[in-house]
């Protein structure tokens, strides 16, 4: 009985790992919100728990003499280091479940890096230092918010892959097609064909790039309008 009371016994240590925690969780939760806010799949509970777990795991590392005094300390070997490798490893599986691959989009990947950038946050306060963790904390909210708006404003350009399906005996011409495509300001490559349904329908497909991201609608609504086109599908290429 005494035994059990010296262990749940409040030790003064307890209130830093307890500040550690609690930073952890406020930090985490603060990348996860602007993940949540822009509707992606990890979040804020996500995030909360990779910056809570990552410091907790560190935390093991930093009060391991305190937290386990039954083992002797010469058996002991403190190398933080070890176990924030070991985080990251974990990490990456977590970071390569929020990327989707749809088609020739790929999508996920800034979501995929919060994740990580999280967990070295949680290392960083699970160690104690918290003038570079609350730096950090601060530039990714920025890199996830104010970048957001900063690449607006940055001429880039836009990809896209259009498919557009015919009749084959009734088929839109190539030429025909290139022609409305370079009316809205794209240009085209890696063009492929495909015979569908027996021979029924022919498919031509176009890889597609602007400056503009308002092309894609104007050219998906003289796509909708233009006959002999049964069908299409037009889909940017986006983070």
């Amino acid at each position: 009985m005494d035994v059990l009371t010296a262990y749940f016994e409040w030790k003064p240590y307890y209130n830093e790992i307890l500040v550690h925690l609690l930073v952890a969780t406020l930090v985490g939760g603060l990348i996860g919100l602007e993940r949540t806010m822009h509707g992606r799949p990890a979040g804020f509970r996500t995030h909360t728990l990779v910056c809570l777990s990552s410091s907790l795991l560190m935390l093991l590392t930093i009060y391991q003499v305190q937290l386990l005094p039954q083992i002797p300390i010469e058996t002991i070997r403190i190398d933080p280091t070890r176990m924030g490798q070991g985080i990251m490893t974990g990490i990456g599986f977590l970071g390569a479940g929020v990327i989707m691959k749809e088609g020739i989009t790929v999508r996920g990947l800034t979501t995929a890096a919060s994740i990580w950038i999280t967990a070295a946050i949680g290392i960083l306060i699970g160690v104690g230092f918290y003038f570079a963790a609350f730096a950090s904390t601060i530039l990714t909210l920025g890199a996830l918010s104010l970048f957001r708006a900063i690449e607006s404003f940055i001429p880039s350009t836009c990809y896209g892959r259009l498919n557009v399906r015919s009749l084959k005996n009734d088929s839109i011409s190539e030429a025909q097609l290139c022609d409305l495509v370079e009316t809205h300001a794209f240009h085209f490559s890696s063009a492929s064909y495909r015979m569908l349904d027996d021979g029924k329908y022919l498919e031509y497909r176009l890889t597609l790039r602007t400056r503009d991201k308002k092309n894609f609608g104007l050219l998906a609504g003289d796509l909708a309008t233009t006959d002999r086109i049964v069908e299409f599908s037009l889909s940017p290429i986006g983070d």
